[in-house]
């Protein structure tokens, strides 16, 4: 029992990290199997069959693949626009020394911190005050605003970390401003752009409540399975949910291969 003991204490930590990450993983285990129940009424919560009628036929809902495509438009144009503009400031902010540098730095960080539906609340004040038509637009406005901060704060914490002497050797070998942005600059700083452009799109194509507020007429994903919860949800959600949660971790085994890759080739 002592020995036990022993092992287990040497082991808690791994132990503890293999059951948290089961605990999160759970959620996207009980999807996955749902994603081939048959079920007998309108709610996919007790397992009756198992069928592949819902992944032969993941559009069989209807306006359901109509909901998916806007917010996968909307969560790519936001991701690109949020990107610029936050990789834009994140260099701005470290890079140069202008007046209100810090109040500006901690304005960044207050969509983070302020509830989403206060966020949302003011975003609709907003566009109802000059006017504009809730839809597509304002949706995408919104999400850009609020993604903007995740991307700034990723970038910086990159730039921050970049050793100046590398740029620095880059000019002192002819090399121009534009040069050595692109050739030295932009390469260091890439995993941090890739991370702030990852999250954007995982907040952008997830986000309800701000969403919600400012779409009108307009139905994405998130409001469509919000809406399908009340009525009984259809497997097709579960497909499609299962669907992107693999997508996700090929993009995330790719990455670590090409990584590995990477390093093996710097080492040879």
């Amino acid at each position: 029992m002592a020995a036990f003991f022993r092992w287990l204490r040497g082991k808690f930590v791994v132990i503890a990290g293999l059951l948290t990450l089961a605990y999160l993983l759970l959620p996207n285990v009980v999807v996955t199997v749902f994603s081939f129940n048959k079920p007998k009424g309108r709610f996919n919560y007790a397992w009756q069959d198992f069928s592949l009628d819902a992944w032969k036929d993941p559009c069989g809902v209807a306006d359901m693949c109509g909901s998916l495509s806007l917010s996968l438009q909307i969560a790519f144009w936001a991701t690109i626009g949020a990107t610029l503009l936050g990789t834009m400031i994140a260099f701005a902010l470290v890079r140069y020394r202008f007046r209100a540098r810090g109040a500006v730095s901690s304005l960044i960080f207050l969509p983070m911190a302020m509830p989403e539906v206060v966020m949302a609340a003011s975003l609709l004040t907003l566009f109802l005050n000059m006017g504009a038509q809730l839809g597509f637009w304002t949706i995408l406005i919104a999400h850009i605003m609020f993604c903007l901060s995740f991307v700034v704060t990723a970038v910086k914490a990159r730039v921050m970390s970049m050793d100046p002497r590398l740029e620095q050797a880059a000019q002192d070998l002819y090399a121009g401003p534009v040069q050595t942005f692109v050739r030295v600059t932009l390469p260091i700083a890439a995993p941090g752009i890739a991370a702030g452009a990852l999250l954007a799109f995982a907040l952008s194509f997830d986000d309800f409540i701000i969403t919600n507020f400012n779409a009108g007429s307009t139905v994405t994903f998130p409001m469509f399975v919000w809406g399908s919860a009340q009525r009984g949800t259809p497997v097709q959600i579960n497909v499609i949910g299962t669907a992107m949660f693999l997508v996700a971790v090929l993009l995330v085994l790719g990455g670590m291969i090409v990584s590995k890759r990477r390093s093996k080739q710097a080492k040879s």
